[in-house]
């Protein structure tokens, strides 16, 4: 038996811990419908695991061209990133209890939003 290391580990961790989707009425949903990546995130096992928890896998295939538009879903991302480590105790992680990094990471998500709330009109 082979043992399965890597990024599919660590999104199949990620899938099964995510809390659950909100947002629509009713019930939310227990598992996203669908889960972007890239080529990093391309195998066949990956894939098979994904079907199996009835999400769709939106990965682009190594050796393939990317998917068209994931750029700008990709963008999104990069630019939060981008925001938080303007605040230099989140770009290289000091704490090593993880609710002290969590307080950190919602202190600069909630001046981020601040912060653009109160922008004068341009």
């Amino acid at each position: 038996m082979s043992r399965i290391t890597g990024n599919f580990t660590q999104t199949l961790a990620l899938v099964d811990g995510s809390p659950p989707v909100v947002g629509r009425p009713g019930r939310p949903s227990r598992r996203p419908d669908a889960l972007l990546g890239d080529k990093g995130y391309d195998s066949n096992a990956n894939h098979d695991e994904l079907r199996k928890r009835r999400i769709l896998p939106v990965i682009s295939r190594k050796g393939a061209p990317n998917i068209q538009g994931m750029g700008k879903l990709r963008y999104v991302v990069e630019q939060t990133f981008a925001l938080l480590h303007h605040f230099k105790r989140l770009a290289v992680r000091w704490e090593r209890r993880t609710e002290l990094h969590h307080a950190f990471v919602s202190l600069a998500c909630s001046l981020i939003c601040w912060r653009r709330l109160n922008k004068p009109d341009s």
